[in-house]
């Protein structure tokens, strides 16, 4: 079965889940710019890191009043996902894995009760596989280091979560194109 590299990006006013909220998620499948998905969602906490909330440009408020719920968000993630299997598998794609798929897997076990990821919510970091593909540094694997050495120096990161995804999802896709040329 075909693999869907699902690129992930969130946006979230804290560190960690729990104790402070995903404001925003968005996703974007690699080598398919036709099919992305965005949410905001309505924080769980009335916590949050104004210096962490600030990078998003989101208003904490709006979030408050207008957003979808924690769980109506997730549920229509995980919708959108499990309608994704009838064209491949699924696989969680982010830079870094760590802090993004901290989010969503906490997310999707706390507000769904399961990750459409599986249990462990395992996938794929951008960084470690460049990494190990070009048996570099962790220093020499930052996102704006692989876009310049797959020449792909016009996309830009904004912190807006389905445009970051999309990002992430173009430059995945030029690097898995590079390894089928190699």
């Amino acid at each position: 079965m075909t693999e869907l590299y699902i690129a992930t990006d969130v946006e979230a006013d804290g560190p960690i889940p729990g104790p402070y909220s995903m404001i925003s998620l968005g996703m974007s499948v690699a080598g398919r710019p036709d099919l992305s998905f965005y949410t905001e969602i309505k924080p769980i906490s009335d916590d949050f890191v104004p210096a962490a909330l600030a990078v998003s440009g989101l208003d904490r408020d709006r979030l408050v009043r207008e957003a979808p719920t924690a769980q109506e968000a997730m549920a229509a993630v995980d919708g959108w996902i499990e309608g994704l299997r009838t064209i491949g598998r699924p696989v969680f794609l982010a830079a870094p894995a760590v802090f993004d798929g901290m989010f969503v897997h906490w997310y999707f076990h706390r507000f769904v009760g399961k990750s459409p990821f599986g249990g462990s919510g395992a996938g794929i970091d951008l960084r470690s596989y460049w990494m190990g593909m070009n048996a570099c540094d962790w220093s020499g694997t930052h996102k704006s280091v692989i876009k310049k050495k797959l020449s792909l120096t016009g996309l830009p990161h904004t912190h807006h979560a389905a445009e970051d995804a999309a990002e992430l999802a173009q430059v995945f896709t030029a690097l898995l194109e590079r390894n089928k040329d190699q």
